[in-house]
């Protein structure tokens, strides 16, 4: 119910950790109305407690008035053991990479029914991408998307297929032509796009495991796969295997 009523004596800790739990992955922006009733605060508390917290950067407020989660939490999320030690395994094999190419290398989880990016590196040389790192974008037209997508489970599967936005004209908006590009993944071992995200890029992505589990991909993006397409996926499988023994043997 909207408002403190239920939560009588609420203490200030309480209030804040209510007003960052109102997002979710299907309420990522809020207006203040929403966010105090998610947080079931009273509006002019809410709209205190999120302008203090929009100054210490752990909400950001938009261009259109809406709340969205800052900063300040991306960059603590990134020292919780789980993602801290999958970026510190994955760190040398995504410099070993963009050494031998110059191109955009990408380590990324899914988070719900998207794309989280983890780690980029690029340089002036590089195939210019949409990605950075602590963003978001869908799973059906990017490679390392492809591949998170591709062993999801079933239910996320379902409710990515019934919503497939066009992005560029040749992102795959037929839920059964990306479930055949699906199965091809699982059977191959990687995924492509051919400028899906963005005109003039084109990415290869494999999954990243520990024991049985895929728990990131790891893709590379570059302006053609006319010609380079096994050697860039044979590259990536190999550094795959590297982070993949190095998560194993670490005990995180």
């Amino acid at each position: 119910m909207p408002g403190n009523i239920s939560r009588p004596g609420e203490s200030a800790t309480g209030r804040v950790l209510a007003i960052l739990s109102a997002f979710d992955d299907r309420h990522r922006a809020l207006p203040l109305a929403e966010l105090a009733s998610r947080a079931e605060l009273p509006l002019s508390t809410a709209h205190r407690l999120a302008a203090a917290l929009v100054r210490g950067g752990a909400l950001a407020r938009r261009a259109d008035g809406r709340y969205a989660v800052g900063r300040l939490i991306w960059e603590l999320g990134l020292l919780a053991p789980a993602q801290t030690g999958l970026r510190q395994a994955a760190e040398p094999f995504l410099h070993d990479i963009y050494g031998a190419t110059l191109a955009t290398v990408h380590l990324a989880v899914r988070d719900g029914d998207q794309v989280l990016y983890l780690d980029r590196l690029a340089g002036h040389a590089s195939v210019p991408v949409v990605s950075r790192v602590g963003s978001t974008l869908p799973l059906h037209c990017t490679g390392v998307g492809k591949v998170l997508l591709a062993h999801a489970p079933d239910e996320v599967r379902s409710r990515v297929l019934a919503s497939l936005p066009r992005i560029t004209p040749f992102t795959i908006t037929r839920p059964a032509m990306l479930l055949e590009q699906l199965a091809r993944v699982r059977r191959d071992g990687y995924a492509t796009t051919v400028e899906e995200m963005t005109l003039g890029a084109c990415s290869v992505a494999v999954p990243i495991r520990r024991g049985p589990d895929v728990v990131a991909a790891l893709g590379i993006v570059v302006p053609s796969l006319a010609r380079d397409r096994r050697r860039l996926a044979t590259a990536l499988l190999v550094a795959a295997q590297g982070i993949s023994r190095t998560l194993d043997g670490s005990g995180r």
